[in-house]
């Protein structure tokens, strides 16, 4: 499996484009009661790791953030065009260094975190795309909840 067909052109669940196709700012940035995050607030919160662990890959970004509430960003509101950008050219950053990159290669440095601390690139690319799927799949369910569903290109029924 290539990093573009793991992160962009998936198979198993709806690609990350359609899932966040056609929806309005003012629903993007709308709480749903019970939720904890607002659909701009989850894409942000791939933003930021998917930036970050492309950072690791090529040798930009600084160590792991010492508290999880760092890459839960929030954005001011009326930004969702911005973030839905920002998330699908970090897609295109990522799968343009998984078919640059030896995905055998360690991350040097190490992730300071034990359970990644052994991470190939390959295994990055797995980790974010695992990582995005369980948060889209979180975005798919708000965008149901606020009547925004299916997208435009229309989705899976099954």
């Amino acid at each position: 499996m290539d990093a573009r067909s793991l992160l962009i052109d998936t198979t198993p669940f709806l690609s990350p484009r359609p899932a966040l196709d056609g929806l309005a700012s003012e629903l993007a940035d709308r709480r749903v009661d019970g939720a904890p995050h607002t659909i701009v607030e989850i894409v942000a919160h791939l933003v930021f790791w998917q930036d970050w662990f492309a950072g690791r890959c090529d040798g930009s970004s600084g160590p792991m953030p010492p508290a999880a509430a760092i890459g839960w960003p929030v954005p001011a509101p009326g930004r969702w065009d911005s973030v839905r950008r920002q998330f699908l050219d970090g897609l295109d950053r990522l799968a343009a260094l998984g078919a640059a990159a030896d995905h055998a290669r360690r991350i040097d440095p190490s992730i300071e975190f034990p359970p990644l601390a052994e991470y190939t690139v390959g295994e990055v690319l797995i980790h974010v795309g695992a990582h995005n799927a369980h948060h889209l799949g979180q975005v798919v369910l708000l965008r149901q909840m606020l009547d925004a569903w299916p997208p435009p290109a229309g989705a899976y029924t099954w």
